[in-house]
Formats: C-alpha cells, sequence, structure tokens
C-alpha cells in the first residue's frame, strides 16, 4: 500500500474510478495547507459525512494540529472512543444494547463481533492499533459541556473579556460589539434590532466603552451598569430621553433571571472561554477540545457559539500571518447558524472568519446535511468541498449554485453538468473532493475511522467517559493544613508591612485562611547575546507557619496571575501568625534573605529551541511559546518542501513531455510497422499467385515482384526495431521519472522528519538578574486560601 504516514498530509480514504465507482489503490491525500482556505463536508444523513469528519480530525491529531470542534449533536466526543488494543472489553460499554436484544445474542457477543469488524475495517485500509496508539500519544482529546458538569465544565456565561487586537479595526471592533450584544438579548429572548432597538443600542455603549478602555465586564457589573450607565447621552439625546429608568430596570431584570434562577451557577462556573487554553495545554501539547452543546436550549446554544466565534476571532487577529496550518475549527452542525438570508448573531463572526482567518492559519471546516440553509456566498471562500450522498435534487441543485461561487472567487469555472452527472448516485462513504487547486474534481471512498463510530452521546456517556479518562480533568489539589489556633492574629505589623488577600482559583477569597509572606523584587535580567534586556517584577509567596517566621524562600512558588486585594472575607477564620512579625527587624532579615535568594535562585528562565534561533519572551507561557516553536517547525517544513518541488518540478515537468512524444513515437511506428507487414504479405502473396498460376514459371514480372517482397520485408524488420527501440526508450523515460518521484518522496520524507513538531526539544536558558540593580519593593504578609 502507498506510503500514508507523512507530516503535512491527511489520509482520507482511496480514490474510485469514474465509470465504475471501484476502488483504485491510489489513497486520497489532502494537504494539511489546503484547509488554510477552509473547508464544507455536506452529505444527507447516513452519506458517510460524519467519518470522514472525525478522520480529516483524526489526521490533524496525528501531526499535531490542534482543534477546537463544536459538537451540537454529540458526534464528535466519538473521538475519545479510540481504544488501541482493540478489545471487545473495550467496546462493550459503548454497544448498543438494543441492538444486542434485537439480535437474540449477548451484549459480550456483539462487542467481540464489532471489535473484530473495527480490527478488520482498518487493516482493510492499513491501519491499526498501533496507529490508534500514536494518535492516543499525540494530542490531548477534551469533553467541554458549558452549562453541565458532565465534561469538563466551562461557563456558558463567561465575562465580556475586552477583545485583543481590535483597536486598530473601528469596523472589526463594533461589530464584535453588536454580535456579542444579540446573542445576549437572543438568550434571554428578546428580538432586538441592532440599529433601532434600545436595549441593543444601549447595551452595545455600555460594552463599547468598557471594551475600548480594556475593561471586562461579568454579567452582575453589566446588569449594574444597565440600570445606572457611565454616561447620562446615548446620541444626541440624554440617557431618560432615550431609554427611560423604568425600561433599564426591565431590561435589568431580564438578564438578572440568569443569575437569579436555580442552577444558575452551572453557567458561570468552570474554566473561561480561553482559545489559547483550549488549543494547548500548558506544557505545550496540542489538545482537542470538543465543545459538547447538545443539552443547551437553541437560546443557550446560539448564545455559546457566538461567544466562542468571537474570541476564536479575536485570538486569531492576535496571531502573526502564515501559510501553514496553524489551527482548525471545526463545527459539525451549522444549520441555522449560517443561513442564506437570516442574520442571527453567529453569522457575521463566522463570516468574518471565512474571509479573514486563511491570512493567520486557521482553518475552518463545517459540516452540515442541510444544504438548503447555507449561505453560498459566504462559503465561496471556501477552498475545498467534500459532498456526499444527496437527499434531493433541490439539494444538488444547491450544492452545485454554491460550487459555481466558490469556482468564481477562485478564479476558475466548473463544468455543471459533468458534476451533476458525478454526484448522482454517489454510495455511502463515497464522495466527491472538488479542491480550487485542481480543476479535475475527484472522487474517493474515506477510510475507516480510528474513533468507534457509537453514535451521538448523552451527557450521562459524557460523564462516564471523562472519569474513565482521569487525565482529562484538573488534578485535585490536596487541602492545606490549617493551624489549630485559629482565630484573628492578636501580633500588631509594623506600619511599613500591608496585609493582604489573595484570590483563589474560582476569583474569591476562601472562608479559612493560612499566611504567607509576600516578596515583591524588582530585578534587571540582561544578556547581551540571547538579546534580552529587562526589568521584572518578582512576586513570591512562602507559606508560613503558626511557630516561624523565616520562610524557606526556596519553596515559594510565584503569584502569576492570581489578583490581590486589600480585604479580606468577613468571617473568615484564620490560622496564627509567629509573634516575631511583630517586630521590625524580623521584616528587614526578611527582606535581605529574599533579595538573596532572588540573586541566587530566581534566575529569567526561557525556553529555548536553539536549532530554530527560538527564544521564549519574557512572560511568554510555555504553551504559547511551544505553540509558536511548532508553528515555526511546519513553516519551514512546507517551505522546504515547497522550494524543493519547484527545484524538482521543471524536470519532472520535462521527463513527462518526452514520455508524451515517445508515447506518441511508439504508437506511430507500431502502426507504421503493422501497415508494413500487410503490405509485405501483399506483395508476397502476389508474388507466389503469379509464379503459380502465371503463364510461363518465371518471368521477368515475377522476379521483380519477388525483389520487391524483399524489400519490404526488410522494411518490416526495420520497423519492427524502430518500434522496439521506441518502446525500449519509452522504459527508460518511465523508469528515470519512477526514479525521480522516489528520490523526491524520500527527501521530503527526511524534511519532514527534520521538522517534526512532536520531536520539538525546549531547552531552559537561565540568565542571573544584575546583582547591582536588584530592589526589594516589599515583603508583606499575605492571606491565602487553605483549601
Amino acid at each position: 500500500m502507498q506510503d500514508f504516514e507523512k507530516l503535512g498530509l491527511f489520509y482520507l480514504g482511496r480514490t474510485l474510478d469514474p465509470p465504475t465507482r471501484a476502488p483504485t489503490d491510489e489513497l486520497l491525500l489532502l494537504e494539511s495547507q489546503d484547509l488554510c482556505t477552509h473547508a464544507v463536508s455536506v452529505g444527507m444523513t447516513g452519506s458517510g459525512k460524519t467519518g470522514l469528519c472525525l478522520s480529516l480530525l483524526e489526521e490533524a491529531a496525528i501531526d499535531g494540529i490542534p482543534a477546537i470542534a463544536i459538537d451540537p449533536k454529540g458526534d464528535i466526543s466519538n473521538l475519545l472512543l479510540s481504544f488501541p488494543a482493540l478489545s471487545p472489553a473495550d467496546f462493550q460499554p459503548w454497544v448498543d444494547p438494543e441492538e444486542a436484544r434485537r439480535r437474540g445474542i449477548s451484549e459480550p457477543e456483539l462487542a467481540t463481533e464489532t471489535a473484530a469488524r473495527w480490527k478488520a475495517g482498518l487493516a482493510e485500509h492499513g491501519q491499526d492499533g498501533a496507529r490508534i496508539a500514536r494518535l492516543r500519544e499525540a494530542v490531548d482529546l477534551r469533553i467541554y459541556t458549558p452549562g453541565s458538569s458532565a465534561g469538563l465544565p466551562l461557563a456558558l456565561l463567561p465575562s465580556f473579556r475586552a477583545p485583543e487586537g481590535l483597536s486598530d479595526d473601528p469596523e472589526l471592533f463594533g461589530e464584535r460589539v453588536a454580535s456579542a450584544v444579540s446573542a445576549l438579548l437572543g438568550l434571554v429572548e428578546i428580538d432586538a434590532d441592532p440599529l433601532q432597538s434600545p436595549e441593543h443600542i444601549l447595551l452595545s455603549q455600555i460594552l463599547g466603552n468598557a471594551w475600548a478602555s480594556g475593561r471586562s465586564l461579568a454579567l452582575p457589573d453589566l446588569i449594574i451598569e444597565v440600570q445606572k450607565p457611565s454616561f447620562d447621552k446615548v446620541g444626541v439625546f440624554d440617557l431618560e430621553t432615550f431609554y427611560p429608568a423604568k425600561d433599564r430596570t426591565k431590561l435589568a431584570l431580564a438578564l438578572n433571571r440568569w443569575i437569579a434562577a436555580p442552577g444558575a451557577s452551572a453557567y458561570t462556573s468552570g474554566e473561561p472561554l480561553d482559545v489559547a487554553r483550549m488549543l494547548y495545554s500548558p506544557s505545550g501539547k496540542p489538545q482537542i477540545s470538543i465543545l459538547s452543546i447538545a443539552h443547551l436550549s437553541d437560546a443557550q446554544r446560539m448564545f455559546f457559539v457566538t461567544s466562542v466565534l468571537g474570541e476564536v476571532l479575536s485570538w486569531v487577529r492576535a496571531q502573526r500571518g502564515t501559510s501553514s496550518l496553524r489551527a482548525l475549527l471545526y463545527m459539525d452542525e451549522i444549520f441555522g447558524y449560517f443561513p442564506p438570508t437570516a442574520n442571527p448573531p453567529s453569522k457575521l463572526p463566522m463570516l468574518k472568519l471565512l474571509k479573514q482567518a486563511r491570512a493567520f492559519g486557521l482553518g475552518v471546516v463545517l459540516a452540515t446535511q442541510n444544504p438548503v440553509d447555507l449561505d453560498y456566498k459566504g462559503l465561496a471562500n471556501c477552498g475545498t468541498w467534500f459532498i456526499g450522498r444527496l437527499q434531493t435534487e433541490r439539494d444538488k441543485l444547491r450544492v452545485l449554485d454554491g460550487l459555481e461561487s466558490a469556482s468564481s472567487v477562485s478564479g476558475g469555472a466548473i463544468d455543471r453538468q459533468a458534476l451533476d452527472q458525478a454526484l448522482s448516485g454517489l454510495e455511502p462513504r463515497s464522495f466527491l473532493l472538488k479542491h480550487a487547486k485542481k480543476p479535475t474534481p475527484t472522487l474517493f471512498q474515506t477510510r475507516w475511522t480510528l474513533s468507534y463510530l457509537r453514535g451521538p452521546l448523552t451527557k450521562e456517556e459524557i460523564k462516564r467517559l471523562t472519569v474513565a479518562r482521569p487525565e482529562a480533568r484538573p488534578a485535585a489539589k490536596a487541602p492545606a493544613p490549617v493551624s489549630a489556633s485559629a482565630g484573628a492574629p492578636a501580633i500588631v505589623l509594623p506600619s511599613s508591612v500591608s496585609e493582604l488577600y489573595v484570590l483563589g482559583e474560582a476569583g474569591g477569597t476562601a472562608p479559612r485562611l493560612r499566611p504567607a509572606l509576600l516578596g515583591t523584587v524588582k530585578a534587571h535580567y540582561a544578556q547581551a547575546k540571547a538579546g534580552i534586556d529587562v526589568w521584572e517584577t518578582v512576586r513570591l509567596l512562602a507559606p508560613l507557619s503558626s511557630e516561624d517566621a523565616s520562610p524557606s524562600w526556596e519553596e515559594a512558588e510565584r503569584l502569576g496571575d492570581r489578583k490581590l486585594v486589600s480585604s479580606g472575607p468577613s468571617g473568615a477564620e484564620k490560622a496564627a501568625i509567629p509573634a516575631a512579625l511583630g517586630n521590625e527587624k524580623t521584616w528587614t532579615q526578611l527582606r535581605a534573605q529574599l533579595a538573596s535568594h532572588v540573586y541566587e535562585r530566581a534566575p529569567l528562565e526561557l525556553g529555548s529551541v536553539p536549532g530554530l534561533s527560538g527564544l521564549a519572551k519574557p512572560g511568554e507561557k510555555p504553551s504559547d511559546f511551544a505553540a509558536r516553536m511548532q508553528l515555526a517547525l511546519r513553516e519551514r517544513r512546507d517551505q522546504a518542501i515547497q522550494k524543493l518541488r519547484a527545484k524538482v518540478e521543471p524536470k519532472h515537468a520535462a521527463l513527462e513531455a518526452r514520455l508524451a512524444q515517445t508515447e506518441a513515437k511508439v504508437e506511430r511506428e507500431q502502426a507504421q510497422a503493422s501497415q508494413q507487414t500487410v503490405d509485405a504479405a501483399l506483395s508476397l502473396g502476389s508474388t507466389l499467385l503469379g509464379a503459380l498460376f502465371g503463364k510461363k514459371a518465371v518471368s521477368v514480372s515475377n522476379i521483380n515482384r519477388a525483389r520487391s517482397s524483399l524489400k519490404s520485408a526488410n522494411k518490416t524488420l526495420k520497423e519492427k526495431k524502430d518500434v522496439a527501440q521506441a518502446e525500449e526508450r519509452r522504459e527508460e523515460l518511465v523508469a528515470a521519472l519512477a526514479e525521480l518521484e522516489e528520490q523526491l518522496a524520500a527527501e521530503v520524507a527526511a524534511i519532514s522528519a527534520e521538522h517534526d513538531p512532536s520531536k520539538l526539544v525546549i531547552e531552559t536558558l537561565a540568565i542571573a538578574p544584575k546583582k547591582s540593580d536588584l530592589a526589594v519593593v516589599s515583603v508583606d504578609l499575605a492571606w491565602i486560601p487553605a483549601e
């Protein structure tokens, strides 16, 4: 079988012979770069569309390309049903009990059949359990369930975080505000026109003012501002004339229902909507994050999808441009989110992504079984189309219209009649691939998926699956010990020392607190060779016991992004603090110890990849640096392969041209030889007949004829020799072409191996601070959550 384990190529199946629709030996290998121009997959229920799209995500995962998959039905969660051992025990919890009862067999028997079927299906397409293991090792697979604890919790109502990278684009900024407000009002079932509705205009001004100043708003903050906005005019009218207080109160109450309703905490708790965090783990490992929203209402889905698209758009705008595939955004069913006439809140950010994301390496892949519900003018930005079996003639005509629009955008044209014929009678798992780069469409049959296609998963099944994969959940932190002698500390701190409170990860302070020292140091890190010359504020938290006032700064942790406040919660239980902290001399000693520690053991540590001349920026997250270096490897790989192909292409084209000429010559020589053989045979036959039946046994005429026949025979031999020489030359050219292609494949494989992102090694460059510039800003008492 043709080798398909190549970086930058997605193995999707086998091509089909157009006349017979039978599978060929040629594999369909899609270049990952092709997805930078986006893709759309269309096919009715049972067409195999889900299997095709899961295969595409599997290939991206194996290639180390992260993805966010929006899953409105629950099918994409099947990606977690991948079993390297392919044992019946792995399949048994997921087989359909109804099918077992209907067939009169036990569930273990059905699981055994399923495991055997999956193993055979994989083998038929050159795959096995080892490839499944490679998939599992290449990425982390995570299922998020906003508004539910079935999977990883994700805040459905996150803070309206100020978008980054939009300050230089007023139009895009305004569109982002408008879509966020439309989604929010849709959530509370208020049908509002962006240009005429006072609710929409008021919320847009509140949100726009906050974002323009770089301020994020949580929903409670937004509700308060609705009642008491920070401005007193809307346009030329005063606020009361435009939108009276009593009407603003009604709007505030409608929004407040989401906070006051039973179970509302499920919609506000969980991880924040952070695109970078969903694409890469803290260590920099690529992730496929599945956002399962089947359990949400239509209004909640629309709000959430719009929020996700807005966050992805902001993330995209913050990236640098690239022609290599950086990440994928996949949506399994876009019915209702991208219609041809209506304008739901999700449509505008989706259209912006289709138009702009390609320049930043984000590929958008959309799938649907309802072709008539697609805005094909928007989808004209998609360069790759996968078209499967369609339900009605109307669906086929709509798809052809879309292909025509896409071709006109790319400057090409389609043979509508030929495409119509190709789309007729497609079997399940058979698709027509139309790509902007290739004038001729390709028929192919999808490969067997590495993941078990169980069908849509319920919330309970997602919960069972997530619990079964503990690596998908963040590790629980062990409760910190609390001193038995709790109570407000009676020690009076020196006036130079502040008392601060560290907010927990959930954003609030815990009811039980333990003491720590918070040291703040300004340090100057400089190294000319690395091009580093920065001042950094180092903030260290060192826990204290109730007896010892000399903490171990070596065991201190960086404060990071955790926030500090000057007042703690009322009634909080505090552990005792050492009595020595009431003495100013103790704090002087602590400052001196902190300065020594930072100089000796708190270097500026930056990730480094010498082979790429890559160095992390001060303050850059390890995951962001790893993602940046992986993309740099892909870019180098793609550029090197393109350069190699450009170098080989002229020679390849010349050989193909010479081969075509030789083929024509072989056909010509064969035709001439064939005709000469016939002429020689006729001439010889005429001579023999004349000699046998002529009036004279030997005549001058017969002698001349015999001589002519001999010449014809000699000419026939010459023509046959010419044919043999032409055929020999053809074989030489075929061998030279095969050798060139083998050489190209070997060099491409070498380039891919050299630039494999999965083998990226990140070293640490440690830069010590300059002692003369080291300054201790303060050492304070900090209260941190005990649990």
